[in-house]
């Protein structure tokens, strides 16, 4: 249903330093989002503003300057490293004679290439119709007629309209079909609520390494590489975190400054893994040099979400690129991991994640070891289930030495079903 730029399509890209900071992009960006979208960049107009234009977005001057590079280098598609009104981008394509795609329709374009799943595939979907509906008229505007025939004359209803309706019909059914797949997605969490798993999500800026971290902590072989958004439907695995036990590890879709509203509300059943976490991991790209941003944009997004509240680590990966870094652990002054630098490609400092991540976790765990009589026998059963026995001994009068690690809420639960209480089974010399 919607155009895509082919692969080693030609573009020339656009980018303008505004007056207002908040409003600044990084071009370095635009250019890893045209490559991962499939373009081939063949020239960079940049320019300042203190404002944009509102016919255009850049000023006649520059508006020529971007011409002349489309016709030296034919290139068949512009990209902007900014939001264009609907309106800028209608008068562009008018007077460049080539397509012009803004920075939300170009992460869209990547979006619709990299979606794997029915739900992401839903939720791109969600996106780009969302978008298209403001822009019909591009398509539409030899068509603007009423409809005639018998049984026909009268208001009628114009061929834009009929798309409009149309479009805004498949949103509504799209949104019935994501609610649907949340549910199942909360569905899945009660589940492991009940079974006291706690979940990990790894959040950060895209091309972070996330995924990179994720195959090595779980062993998998989810897709990873070096290009912006590579991943984008979440993924859950269920690990064993040493000195603390079964935790799921998620991994999930990337963040970027600016990153379009419309994106943040389609992936909204996606991004809820994270909202409902128990410890975020935060991956850096410890090489970036705009890391800083990059962290705030990734809160400012976590903030956005209702997930700025959850407990978080920061894991500055790619410590491998570091001229003078090493893989440490730092703590703040009560002692709690705050930060870890590592290399998921090279496994160094994983070690140090896991620890830091068991402590974090387990600072609300019963850690201690009990003796355990024969007529608790299915109390000793219950724990072995929950995988919460380190080590057992039997002693000659037939009770169990048996040391357990667990959350606390599991034995709290498991200790008002089988009727004893903590001090009851510590307070005996076995």
């Amino acid at each position: 249903m919607f155009e895509r730029p082919k692969a080693g399509e030609r573009a020339v890209l656009v980018h303008l330093d505004m007056l207002e900071e908040k409003d600044r992009e990084d071009p370095r960006e635009l250019t890893e989002l045209a490559l991962s979208a499939g373009a081939e960049p063949v020239a960079l107009v940049t320019g300042t503003r203190n404002q944009p234009s509102p016919r255009y977005f850049v000023g006649s001057g520059k508006l020529e300057e971007i011409r002349v590079a489309v016709i030296e280098h034919e290139a068949e598609v512009v990209l902007f490293n900014h939001s264009l009104t609907p309106s800028q981008e209608r008068n562009l394509e008018k007077d460049l004679q080539v397509r012009v795609l803004d920075r939300t329709g170009l992460i869209l374009d990547i979006f619709a290439q990299r979606a794997r799943t029915h739900e992401g595939k839903l939720q791109v979907e969600l996106a780009q119709l969302e978008h298209l509906s403001t822009r019909l008229v591009r398509g539409w505007t030899h068509l603007e007629r009423q409809k005639g025939g018998i049984g026909l004359r009268g208001p009628g209803e114009t061929q834009l309209e009929t798309d409009r309706r149309l479009i805004r019909g498949r949103i509504k059914s799209i949104h019935k079909r994501l609610e649907k797949v949340r549910k199942q997605r909360e569905q899945g969490r009660r589940a492991r609520r009940r079974a006291e798993v706690p979940t990990i999500s790894l959040v950060g800026y895209t091309n972070a390494g996330k995924s990179t971290l994720f195959n090595r902590i779980s062993l998998s072989d989810v897709y990873a590489a070096d290009q912006l958004f590579a991943t984008l439907d979440p993924t859950l695995r269920r690990i064993n975190l040493e000195n603390y036990g079964p935790v799921v590890l998620a991994d999930t879709v990337g963040f970027i400054r600016h990153l379009p509203h419309k994106l943040v509300d389609a992936f909204r059943a996606t991004l809820e893994e994270t909202c409902n976490a128990s410890l975020l991991l935060h991956v850096v790209d410890a090489s970036d040099p705009k890391r800083r941003e990059n962290i705030e944009q990734v809160e400012e997004v976590l903030k956005e979400i209702g997930a700025d509240d959850i407990p978080s680590l920061f894991v500055f990966n790619k410590v491998d690129r570091l001229e003078v870094a090493e893989p440490r652990l730092e703590l703040n002054e009560n002692g709690e991991p705050i930060r870890v630098w590592v290399s998921a490609v090279t496994g160094e400092g994983l070690k140090l994640l896991e620890q830091a991540t068991g402590k974090l976790l387990g600072a609300d765990m019963v850690d201690e070891t009990l003796c355990i009589p024969p007529a608790l026998g299915r109390l000793r059963a219950r724990l072995y289930e929950r995988e919460a026995v380190l080590s057992e001994e039997v002693r000659e009068d037939g009770s169990f030495s048996v040391h357990i690690k667990m959350p606390k809420t599991d034995w709290l639960q498991l200790a008002h079903k089988e009727g004893v209480k903590l001090e009851q089974l510590t307070g005996q010399v076995c």
